[in-house]
């Protein structure tokens, strides 16, 4: 492929990349065989229609697919015209859900292209003025489609019928290459959408890839946008991290992008200037990242606990015997521009207190056994083995076995200072 035809700078600039089915690795075989149904379907009723996103790109790297999406030029309500088990979603852009059973769903959406700079900036900060219409993306073609999309390794197309992809944005070069790659001026798109600094840096992590040299610059000079998004929407990638593959690899491209201070405050600038502490926090992620892919996902507080241990840990140092009033006022005070809503925020800091009173007690030995009546004990004592000892607990394994290997005389229930009877009165004589 020659240099114009490996990085196009316009959707018009030139005619897509068209691979035939010797030329790349996508195989119907991997497709799910709804997604395929849909598919076909759509194309039989004289619709183009092809599979996009992650699908294509995973088949492309040789992976195999998890998610299907297809973009097709069907409009939402004829989508829902021919497609019973369809529903209609969305407010800015109206896409069609077709739903089958085992809560399985294939989302179906229309080419459509950019609604302009201004009303993405809009829509990315939540500035809209009061009462005025969300911005609306408009119904385009394929290559208009694919040139609204974030990165170019997303922005494949495979057509079933053809069993070609059609490659609009120079993907197929970057795929080849491992290297991310934001779709037109990079600068221009992360002020049309900050977040997309975000994905930018999650996709070449969890891929593996190299950010293109030229984008390195442009997400250190404009990473301070990130601030001026919604809290939700933060909120939502910051979840997608740690929830997805990948967590240690995602922060530890969070850390060399800078963007752990801006994100986290005072606590993400502590992550990033001291190594052992960041080291420790990717050691827990690397853990819940191994208990993922065994299909043991530990629930979004455990995970976030994991992040914030290192952190958390000399906050509890004089926090006395009671340390969630101060850990959480540690939380309040260290800027965070993730804002945890106030139920998990609750959570994560008896969790972290939780695990604080379990570490002190195998150092101490003074374990008040009735703490295990509190609903996050289990968890606490999962995080405390996995400090501990570097890894979860296997069957058989737990806290309590910790503690009465490193006090072997101490009874597993009552533990501490034995407690005083009291003396009962005698009763009055009548």
């Amino acid at each position: 492929m020659d240099a114009q035809r490996d990085i196009p700078t316009t959707a018009a600039d030139v005619a897509p990349l068209v691979l035939p089915r010797a030329e790349h690795p996508v195989s119907r075989r991997l497709i799910d065989a709804d997604a395929l149904k849909i598919l076909f379907r759509l194309q039989r009723l004289g619709f183009t229609a092809y599979l996009t996103g992650g699908a294509v790109r995973d088949m492309m790297l040789g992976r195999t697919p998890k998610d299907f999406d297809i973009a097709t030029d069907a409009r939402p309500n004829q989508i829902r015209k021919y497609f019973a088990n369809a529903f209609i979603i969305g407010r800015r852009f109206r896409l069609a859900h077709i739903r089958f059973r085992g809560g399985k769903v294939i989302e179906v959406a229309t080419f459509r292209k950019d609604p302009g700079a201004a009303a993405m900036e809009a829509a990315a900060t939540g500035s809209e003025a009061p009462g005025a219409a969300a911005p609306q993306f408009a119904f385009g073609t394929p290559a208009e489609d694919a040139w609204r999309r974030d990165i170019t390794v997303n922005a494949l197309f495979y057509d079933p019928a053809t069993a070609t992809v059609i490659d609009h944005v120079g993907g197929v070069a970057d795929l080849r290459r491992g290297r991310i790659r934001v779709i037109g001026d990079a600068g221009e798109r992360f002020r049309e959408d900050p977040v997309r600094i975000w994905r930018v840096i999650r996709y070449a992590a969890r891929l593996g890839f190299a950010i293109d040299e030229e984008i390195g610059p442009v997400i250190r000079a404009e990473r301070g946008l990130l601030a001026g998004c919604s809290e939700a929407r933060l909120y939502e990638e910051f979840a997608k991290d740690l929830l997805g593959a990948g967590a240690q690899a995602v922060f530890a491209r969070h850390r060399e992008y800078g963007v752990l201070r801006l994100l986290l405050g005072r606590i993400g600038a502590a992550l990033e200037d001291d190594e052992a502490m960041f080291a420790l926090s990717g050691s827990l992620l690397g853990i819940a990242d191994a208990e993922k892919e065994a299909g043991r996902a530990p629930g979004l507080d455990e995970l976030i606990a994991m992040l914030l241990w290192p952190w958390a840990a000399p906050q509890l140092g004089g926090a006395g015997p009671d340390p969630f009033p101060a850990l959480k006022k540690a939380f309040l005070a260290a800027g965070m521009v993730v804002a945890l809503p106030k139920g998990v925020r609750a959570q994560v800091i008896d969790l972290l207190a939780l695990t604080g009173r379990l570490l002190r007690a195998l150092g101490d030995g003074n374990m008040r056994w009735s703490i295990r009546q509190r609903p996050g004990y289990a968890q606490a004592a999962r995080l405390c083995f996995m400090i501990t000892q570097e890894r979860v607990p296997e069957e058989g394994e737990s806290f309590e076995l910790l503690f009465q290997k490193a006090f072997p005389g101490r009874p597993l229930m009552g533990g501490g200072r034995p407690r005083r009877r009291r003396r009962r009165k005698p009763a009055n004589p009548q």
